[in-house]
């Protein structure tokens, strides 16, 4: 596991708590995808640059 596919999950574990958090709070629903859609790129990256798929 290297420092960038760690980054890259840690963000996007972020990001996924900003969406619960805009859920709560009611925010427009397009800022709501629009987050979804960042969170689950960044955690798809961070996964596929994992070292174990060799």
């Amino acid at each position: 596991m290297n420092s960038l596919s760690t980054i890259l999950i840690v963000v996007g574990l972020f990001l996924v708590g900003g969406i619960i958090s805009f859920v709560k709070q009611k925010m427009p629903a397009s800022l709501i995808v629009l987050l979804s859609i960042s969170a689950a790129l960044c955690l798809v990256a961070g996964v596929m640059r994992l070292e174990v798929w060799n």
